[in-house]
């Protein structure tokens, strides 16, 4: 039996992330004639033509799909085996580390986050990229170190650990009328709302629970984020939903409720590339992150 080319395994990780030859061959330093003979030969060491022609470009078949799941942490592995061992010296560190959030997590988390960075490791500077960067910054090119927030569809190499639940609830002025006394569903929904959507959608979940009891509630205006709802709330007579743990500090002085209607919670997620994995710096960063999100 032909011992088979373990170097073909990282080639397959490249070829699987890219999904291109040619972006294979510049990221390995290969022509790309060199780069479609290291597909070949992993079409005959697999059995299966892995990646195949859709129009201008190439798709994933089932077994590559597969194998780009399994993949990815056995090359992690071989490449951390080859490297050095390292001790991190957090006094002497000087990086800059990216991370993608929401402003809520920035304005309830973000000075933890930097005070006990500051404390640890002095050199360190945090940036907190908007989730409007989504586009142009992502974490398999390493634009970003950590995507903070809740986790959507991902590629398959993406990892994912939770920091947190939240739920929804109610917030309004110190001596708005809901203030005072039960909230019910009714009152609620009678009430004059702010709707908070990025896309600018008018309704979501807490619209469709109300319906499913026979109400509607009165959405007057819409902004994209949470501090400009619990701004105009806090000067208005209107309400505003907001995530509870999210806005803790920026609720600060008013009058805070359960929602009457239920609503799912959102798991709160860090996401980054398997590539930095094993990086001290990195994990220690997402250990930092963890343990304020934790409360520690």
């Amino acid at each position: 039996m032909t011992t088979p080319d373990l170097n073909l395994l990282f080639a397959l990780d490249v070829l699987l992330a890219e999904g291109s030859v040619a972006r294979a061959a510049r990221r390995l330093r290969l022509s790309p004639s060199a780069m479609s003979r290291t597909l070949a030969r992993l079409r005959d060491a697999t059995g299966d033509p892995l990646l195949v022609r859709a129009g201008r470009g190439l798709v994933a078949t089932p077994r590559a799909e597969e194998l780009r799941r399994q993949i990815g942490p056995v090359v992690q592995e071989a490449e951390a085996l080859l490297r050095p061992a390292e001790l991190l010296d957090l006094s002497t560190l000087d990086r800059v580390f990216t991370l993608r959030t929401n402003e809520g997590f920035v304005e309830e988390f973000g000075p933890r986050l930097v005070a006990r960075i500051e404390a640890e490791a002095p050199g360190v500077r945090l940036r907190f990229a908007p989730k409007s960067d989504k586009d142009v910054m992502s974490l398999r090119d390493a634009a970003i170190d950590l995507e903070i927030g809740v986790a959507g569809e991902t590629g398959p190499e993406v990892r994912i650990q939770a920091l947190f639940r939240d739920r929804f609830i109610g917030a309004v002025r110190s001596g708005h009328p809901l203030s005072e006394g039960t909230v019910t569903s009714e009152r609620y929904a009678a009430g004059r709302h702010i709707s908070v959507s990025r896309r600018g959608r008018e309704k979501g979940p807490i619209d469709e629970a109300l319906g499913a009891l026979g109400l509607q509630r009165t959405v007057v205006c819409m902004v994209s984020g949470f501090s400009a709802a619990l701004a105009m709330a806090r000067a208005s007579e209107l309400i505003a939903s907001v995530p509870e743990r999210h806005t803790a500090g920026a609720r600060a002085g008013m009058h805070s409720f359960r929602l009457p209607v239920t609503t799912l919670e959102v798991t709160i997620s860090m996401l980054w590339h398997p590539r930095l994995d094993a990086d001290p710096a990195q994990r220690w960063l997402r250990d930092c992150v963890r343990e304020v999100c934790a409360g520690r």
